[in-house]
């Protein structure tokens, strides 16, 4: 996987066909990702992101690709019409056709008997596209450059161990700010009762 990219997991399900005789082969999913969900735990302390509703609404959707585990095959991509992006006040939702080669339909059977329930959308933050809030250790993404494509996953992704080089590297630099800024406090508490005791003396 690409190291300036973020995947987060959304939900995949195949829409029944209503005349089997007419199998439609379409898999859909959203992600409803505007509230503030946890990435990782750290010192007792829970790690969060939001993504913001107006994120999305200057990003590159123009050629979004659908492939298993965000790597090698296009199964499908939004330049050839197979695959519908978009985004509104519940989150980014996809609508995907997969009817039009075998190993496509191949790939809708296995996302229909179950295989495959989650996927996962790989994105890229704006430059100064997020901020950082400490009170709620929430980083807070504003503006997504540009979505590159929607996977079905062989296994979801935990976030909290698994977290792509971007994002594990924008958490480790905040963890480690707070961590020297939780040390440098505990050290001017011991100073100030060092200097109470010595004056009470």
């Amino acid at each position: 996987m690409k190291a300036d990219r973020e995947y987060r997991t959304m939900e995949l399900r195949a829409l029944p066909s209503e005349v089997e005789e007419e199998k439609k082969y379409i898999v859909e999913g959203y992600a409803s990702t505007f509230e503030p969900y946890v990435l990782l735990t750290m010192d007792g302390i829970d790690y969060k992101e939001q993504i913001e509703p107006t994120a999305f609404d200057d990003a590159d959707l123009s050629d979004v690709v659908f492939r298993v585990d965000h790597e090698g095959r296009v199964y499908a991509r939004t330049s050839a019409g197979t695959v519908e992006v978009w985004h509104d006040e519940h989150g980014l939702g996809q609508r995907t056709d997969l009817s039009r080669t075998a190993a496509a339909r191949e790939l809708f059977a296995d996302i229909e008997a179950g295989n495959y329930p989650k996927m996962s959308f790989a994105f890229r933050v704006a430059e100064d596209g997020d901020t950082y809030d400490k009170k709620t250790h929430t980083r807070i993404i504003k503006r997504i450059e540009k979505v590159f494509d929607v996977s079905p996953v062989s296994f979801p992704a935990n976030p909290g161990t698994e977290l792509s080089v971007s994002t594990r590297d924008y958490f480790d630099g905040v963890i480690e700010m707070e961590r020297a800024e939780r040390l440098a406090a505990e050290q001017r508490e011991r100073q100030k009762q060092k200097i109470r005791i010595l004056s009470e003396v």
